[in-house]
């Protein structure tokens, strides 16, 4: 359901934000001791950040729809996995970002872990409570362990290495799709990008130097491999089957690329470290190689 990804992209913007429109780099800078009033204003921020999101995603996407009992679906055959690689994305995003934010406000490190880190898994958890409870949809199996998957991959490696070393990251394109189904995959581009699967690109964003201790290789100059899909105009094949539209073959897209870690690149300036940390995860146009499923292989100069 790409819908709730919208949400969930505002929900991660609004609070970055927040902590961003203060331009005093004493504000931004984070706390060396646990400071009381950062910690209840993240708290309760979050909190109504999320109880807000939570219940307009309930009064635009669920309200129009019948109530039914706990149930839960199969849909991990659907969109060849996208929308499973989207939820890792976003668990791992919210919860660096719970995690980022109790730093800020001094909290140990444990409980940064504990409390922040688990943020995303907590509220795209709820969003498959309501999925569950939904006659149209239900909770997923797939999608609950996508969403473990993101949290664990980021605390797995705060654990190992203290410190983030491969990080997922997003890319989009416009594609011909949507003028299929525009009700479906998007009729402009701010639908496009959380709507159409075949544009989106998900990237695991591996950091050399952060391997190779006391190297000359640049500590910002990342490798980055890539998932995609292609020839999506619904979830599952049998409706491209359908006289109405043109038979498109579905096929899956993998990358190799170069990258650019943001967090990497020094500066002293606690409003710049805030930026490059929202802005990592994207990935940065670059020269990449493709491998278009059975379509043979492909070279991009700059492939976004």
């Amino acid at each position: 359901m790409t819908v709730k990804k919208i949400f969930i992209l505002l929900f991660f913007c609004s609070f970055q934000n927040l902590l961003a429109q203060n331009s005093f780099e004493n504000f931004l800078k984070p706390s060396d001791s646990l400071n009381i009033k950062r910690r209840n204003a993240v708290v309760i921020s979050e909190t109504v950040l999320a109880s807000a999101t939570l219940v307009g995603l309930n009064q635009l996407w669920y309200a129009d729809y019948p109530k039914s009992k706990f149930h839960f679906i199969n849909d991990n055959d659907e969109w060849l996995q996208m929308d499973k690689v989207g939820h890792v994305f976003s668990s791992y995003h919210l919860g660096k970002f719970g995690a980022d934010a109790l730093k800020w406000s001094g909290v140990s490190k444990k409980n940064q872990l504990i409390y922040g880190s688990t943020l995303g898994l907590a509220f795209l958890t709820t969003v498959e409570v309501f999925d569950g409870f939904s006659s149209n949809w239900g909770a997923s199996f797939g999608d609950v362990l996508a969403n473990v998957s993101g949290t664990a991959l980021y605390v797995s490696q705060e654990l190992l290495w203290n410190e983030q070393r491969i990080t997922p990251k997003f890319s989009f394109h416009k594609t011909k799709y949507a003028s299929f189904r525009p009700d479906v995959l998007g009729s402009s581009l701010n639908e496009q990008i959380p709507k159409d699967y075949n544009g989106q690109t998900y990237w695991l964003s591996f950091n050399i130097h952060s391997f190779f201790k006391g190297s000359t290789i640049p500590k910002w100059l990342n490798i980055a491999v890539g998932y995609g899909a292609d020839g999506m105009i619904s979830g599952n094949d049998n409706f491209e089957n359908s006289e109405f539209y043109p038979e498109i073959e579905r096929y899956r897209q993998f990358y190799l690329s170069f990258d650019v870690d943001l967090t990497k690149i020094e500066t002293k300036s606690h409003f710049l470290k805030t930026i490059f940390t929202v802005f990592n995860a994207i990935k940065i146009p670059a020269p990449t190689f493709e491998i278009k499923g059975s379509q043979g292989i492909k070279l991009h100069a700059f492939y976004f």
